[in-house]
Order: C-alpha cells, then structure tokens, then sequence
C-alpha cells in the first residue's frame, strides 16, 4: 500500500525515523530522510534498496523546513505522507530545570511538527489526499517525575494532532497519532546519560524495529491513533479512567529516573 507513495520524513538520521525509512522502501514507498546531520543520514540511507532522497533540514527553521519541503514538490511532484519524528528528551526535575530545555525541547517537538505540517499541508490540500502522522509519546498520556519538559511537548503534540484531524475531515487528509513508550535508541544519551532509568527499564524497553512496524501499519492503515507496547496502552486506559488510583498503585514505576 506504500508502493510510489513519498514519504517525508523529519530526524531521519537515527532511531525510528531511519528504520521506517528503510522499512517504506522495502514497501515500495519513496523515503525522503531529513535531519540535521548529513552524515548520519548518509548512512543510514546506505542501507536502503529502491529510491530515496536525502535533505539536511532543521525543524526549528521554518524557512529551511519550507526550502526543504518545495524541494522535494519540485522532485516528486506530491508528499503522501509526512511522518514528523524529530524530537529529543532530558530528564530534568523542575526546580533544577533552566527555562531553555523547556524552550528547547518545545522548539524541536512541537513546534517542529507544527512547522513540518505547515510547510506540507497546502500540497496535500491541492492533492486532494495525504497523511500526516505524529510521533508523540506514552509521555503525553502519563506524566512522570523529571518529565515535566518532555511530557509537556507531547502533550502538545497529541493536542494539535486531535485537533488538526477534525479540522482535515472532508479534505482527503488522515491526521493519526503514534505513542510508544521507551525504545531502545540514542534519544537515552541526551535524556538518560547516567544510564538510571534505562538500567531500571529495560525489561519494558522496546526495539526500534518493532515501533517501526506499528508507524508503518498506521500508515498503510491511516489509523487514527495506536499506543504500544500493548501493556501501556491497557495502562493507559485505565490512567484515563482512575488517574488517582494507577498513580498511587504504579507511580513509583513511573518515577524510576
């Protein structure tokens, strides 16, 4: 079902982003990998058989997101799915917290989806079709300590997605929302350095390959919204409908960092 489709893709240079690159060409889908180090996307997109295209792109610059977005309009000539990626973490408690990592990490997570979405949305409009699927979190359902700069941006995020998919109904457009919870990536360099709560986690840890799977089957499938692994996504519908009493029984499991 992704065969010809362009894929655009933001922080395609490592984790999820350059496995689902991979995993769209295996499908017969057109990657376009995008980030900020064209290096790392060199090669990762080494390893990918069948067409591809590669852009350096920053999302917190929305005139090189636009540059990078009529880019690839002028090559292709459409973007069928734009899957926005790029975002990072640090595990910081609050009151030891500078107001830049909050800015920082809203500017990159939010915003740079809001940027993304912005830049492709007038194209698929005048298409007709397309989709646009957001990396959020299990963070943005369920807070936990050191989180409150992260948690916020997804929470963003999910709030724009929910939002922006009843503004698109009618026009052809799917808007979906992806929520895993910790993969094992280099996102745990910046967020965990010291290694605490990825050595506390790992049990629950999931493999990049395997959320790349789930983004590809939203895609194919244009679904609304998954949570995954599927223990979180039992947690967090029962978080939805007791929030007090999942935070008293789990939230020291929630709290590992």
């Amino acid at each position: 079902m992704l065969k010809e489709k362009v894929v655009f893709i933001s922080g395609a240079s490592s984790g999820i982003g350059a496995v689902t690159a991979k995993m769209v060409a295996e499908r017969g889908g057109i990657p376009v990998l995008t980030g900020r180090n064209l290096a790392r996307l060199q090669q990762c997109a080494a390893v990918i058989k069948g067409r591809y295209s590669i852009y350096q792109m920053d999302v917190t610059d929305m005139e090189q997101v636009q540059r990078t977005v009529d880019s690839v309009i002028a090559e292709y000539g459409k973007i069928d799915i734009l899957l926005n990626n790029a975002g990072f973490g640090k595990f910081e408690s609050f009151a030891e917290a500078p107001i830049g990592s909050f800015e920082a990490m809203m500017d990159t997570n939010y915003m740079g989806t809001v940027r993304c979405s912005k830049a492709v949305l007038p194209y698929m409009l005048k298409q007709g079709n397309g989709h646009i699927v957001n990396i959020a979190s299990m963070a943005g359902k369920i807070g936990s300590s050191k989180s409150t700069g992260y948690s916020a941006t997804k929470h963003a995020v999910l709030g724009f997605t929910n939002s922006l998919r009843m503004e698109l109904r009618g026009e052809g457009i799917a808007v979906s929302a992806v929520n895993p919870g910790p993969i094992e990536t280099s996102f745990f360099e910046l967020a965990d350095p010291e290694g605490v709560y990825v050595k506390n986690i790992s049990w629950f840890m999931m493999k990049p390959e395997k959320v790349a799977k789930s983004i590809i089957r939203v895609m194919e499938r244009r679904k609304a919204e998954v949570d995954l692994p599927l223990p979180a996504a039992a947690g967090i519908k029962l978080y939805q409908l007791f929030p007090r009493i999942v935070d008293r029984l789990f939230g020291g499991l929630f709290n590992r960092k």
